[in-house]
């Protein structure tokens, strides 16, 4: 008996890696479209490194920067073949999974950021829950900031934008087809275009994030801001089912925690970039053109007319409705 012991014990420790002889580390390879030397950049590597604090060792985040994994609509296919098991994903990749998302981004919706919170303070565990029947799992999200309007020309109500050709991605037909129905001008051009398509006449607006404006120099050519905000920008960071159960639970409270905690000093510094991309390019000629009441309430009366249509054809009729709940019931306190 004695001699068996040994051997026995042998067996065991063999047959059983995962439980009190051994830990397999679990990698999750996780997507970014965003260049590493950015704000977004950083704080990704900080949440590999805290990954790696908060497992000991025993689940490391490997994350690809810049946009390497190909579009949105690419690394979700990687995501769901698990050849990738982790993404961050903007509005419109957050859209491919559940079309609920995109409708956080209506035109003059939600306007501002203390409107923004509110809305997803209710509306997260719903918006979370559509994305994890899917197949995933959401791990944070991410205010990006607030898309602008930038053009050659000065824009301060509808009609001054109506006149101009703009520059429009074509990874977000909804809301190209948004201001199709309201008569505006729409050219699809992808973000590396379109610095040649405003040089070359092609298109002469642009709605974009402010410190995307700025990386790219492109306030030299659209030299005018319409103060409005259109639309905030949103990123979430995703796992695939896969990923997720891999991780030992007494990871995962750690590592969401130290997720969302990252995710929030992204917005915390996407505001400030923000703030500083718009003061930068004043001093190098741009002209903030102020959007009076009066006059934003010609470019909100204008979404309201054609969401009846939208709301048939591009958005979800049930969170819209809740959402423009949620907002009538901020704006009256």
């Amino acid at each position: 008996m004695k001699r068996i012991m040994p051997f026995m014990l042998l067996l065991a420790a063999l047959v059983v890696p995962d439980g009190i002889f051994a830990q397999r580390k679990v990698t999750v390879k996780l997507a970014s479209p965003v260049p590493e030397n950015t704000p977004w950049g950083a704080a990704l590597n900080r949440m590999s490194s805290e990954w790696d604090r908060v497992s000991n060792g025993n689940v490391e985040l490997r994350v690809y920067h810049g946009g390497v994994a190909g579009a949105e609509e690419d690394v979700l296919r990687k995501l769901k073949m698990n050849q990738i098991q982790g993404a961050v994903f903007t509005s419109f990749g957050l859209n491919l999974i559940t079309p609920e998302i995109i409708t956080l981004s209506v035109p003059f919706l939600i306007r501002n950021d203390r409107e923004l919170e509110v809305v997803l303070r209710a509306l997260k565990p719903e918006l979370e829950a559509k994305i994890n029947e899917k197949g995933f799992y959401t791990l944070a999200w991410a205010k990006s900031g607030w898309v602008k309007i930038f053009s050659k020309a000065p824009v301060f109500v509808p009609a001054d934008l109506k006149r101009q050709k703009v520059g429009t991605s074509p990874e977000a037909p909804e809301i190209t087809q948004v201001f199709k129905s309201m008569g505006y001008q729409m050219v699809p051009i992808t973000n590396a275009d379109v610095l040649v398509s405003l040089n070359s006449g092609m298109v002469e607006a642009v709605y974009q994030s402010p410190v995307f404006i700025g990386g790219m120099q492109i306030f030299g050519i659209t030299k005018h801001m319409a103060s409005i905000n259109l639309a905030p920008f949103m990123g979430g960071i995703i796992l695939n089912q896969q990923a997720w159960q891999r991780i030992p639970d007494a990871y995962k409270a750690p590592i969401t925690a130290v997720s969302q905690k990252i995710a929030a000093e992204i917005d915390a510094s996407i505001s400030r970039l923000e703030t500083e991309a718009v003061r930068s390019m004043i001093t190098y000629g741009l002209t903030v053109n102020q959007v009076s009441e009066e006059q934003a309430a010609l470019w909100y009366g204008d979404m309201e007319k054609a969401m009846p249509t939208l709301l048939r054809t591009t958005f979800d009729q049930t969170i819209y409705r809740k959402i423009e709940t949620i907002l009538r019931e901020h704006r009256s306190k």
